[in-house]
């Protein structure tokens, strides 16, 4: 098992961890926080929880001013508030599970923290009312074909959820398919095109709901700084939903963000060729959708269920640790028990770690 319980004693260094292993270099971590605090201060900012599901990192954005959450997973939300880790919780994401709805529900009235949920149709708005949740969100399909109501269906869903008692605390819209856009101006400007559907959403529920329907929350890592304060359409958003940029990856590194890449998945060299190396970091913990992970200084080959083969990096001997940029941050970490915080990667084998942190909200 690659996790803490299965070591005899406390790993202090690099090379005392069991391979794979996902480590998070501190200083990159802590300036990560730190740039996007400033640039998305308090409640402007809500963390989505779903990029690395670990309370204590979460706990580490909280201290830098972010009390509300974004979670992906029923999971996520209980294991935040269980934990007591924020104030305000949302699951930006539609279910109709009344067991996993109600566990949100009573969570809320067991902890205090406001627990909301993302709604986009009559069905998502009686399993939520059946469930004892409170408060929503109307989740609106500003252009990425995945969950959402149609912006011409929001009226009536918002006349639906009050009628039923539920309060509406306003709008959501992700405009995940303009993330990875390599042309900032071609991007700033869809950007704009997406959140002037969910502005006049936003206006239509304002309309019938009132003042405690003010939330406008959108965007991610890719977009985080967009929303300029001086145009009267992107100023409206007032949350963005950013996760990535506090472990980055390859896919969102690619895009010459203020973030610089504080995780890795850690191999140990296991074979030597002449022409090639091997690690033990294989597609069980990789995320793969976003393509091949990166090694500074190699050409990756291919990956097995196991195995990386790469060529490069000449001096590596069998034993040597091998640090590996993951393309896409989510799904590699949620392969994984725990991360471990280290002083600095450039030290590889022989950086210190720091503190161990379980990534305890993985699963359903």
């Amino acid at each position: 098992m690659n996790d803490y319980t299965s070591l005899s004693t406390a790993p202090r260094r690099v090379g005392d961890l069991p391979t794979p292993a996902l480590v998070v270099d501190r200083h990159r971590f802590e300036t990560n926080l730190a740039t996007m605090a400033d640039a998305r201060p308090g409640l402007t900012m809500r963390p989505h929880v779903k990029a690395h599901k670990c309370t204590s990192l979460a706990t580490r954005q909280e201290e830098m001013g972010h009390h509300s959450f974004t979670c992906a997973t029923p999971r996520e939300v209980v294991g935040m508030a269980e934990a007591g880790v924020g104030t305000d919780l949302l699951l930006a994401n539609e279910t109709v599970d009344p067991r996993r709805l109600r566990a949100m529900s009573d969570v809320e009235a067991a902890t205090g923290i406001m627990v909301t949920v993302a709604v986009d149709s009559v069905a998502t708005i009686e399993a939520a009312r059946a469930a004892g949740i409170r408060h929503v969100l109307i989740d609106v399909n500003v252009g990425l074909p995945r969950c959402g109501a149609a912006p011409e269906s929001v009226v009536e869903l918002t006349n639906r959820a009050l009628d039923v008692g539920l309060a509406v605390r306003g709008v959501m819209g992700y405009e995940g398919h303009l993330m990875a856009l390599p042309d900032r101006s071609q991007k700033a400007a869809k950007v704009r095109e997406s959140m002037a559907l969910l502005v006049a959403c936003a206006d239509d529920v304002l309309a019938i709901a009132g003042d405690t329907a003010s939330i406008v929350s959108a965007g991610g890592t890719g977009t985080f700084d967009l929303y300029d304060p001086d145009d009267p359409v992107l100023a409206r958003v007032n949350e963005v939903q950013a996760g990535s940029y506090a472990l980055m990856d390859s896919h969102y590194g690619a895009l010459g963000l203020p973030f610089t890449q504080s995780l890795y998945v850690v191999g140990t060299v296991i074979s030597r060729s002449p022409d090639w190396s091997v690690i033990d970091v294989g597609l069980k913990s990789l995320g793969m959708d976003h393509g091949n992970p990166t090694i500074d200084g190699a050409t990756v080959w291919f990956c097995s269920d196991e195995h990386i083969t790469f060529s490069g990096l000449s001096d590596t001997e069998v034993g040597d640790r091998v640090f590996v940029t993951p393309a896409h941050v989510d799904p590699t970490v949620a392969m994984h028990a725990d991360m471990w915080l280290v002083d600095d990667v450039s030290r590889s084998a022989e950086a210190e770690v720091l503190e161990r942190w379980p990534v305890d909200l993985r699963g359903w």
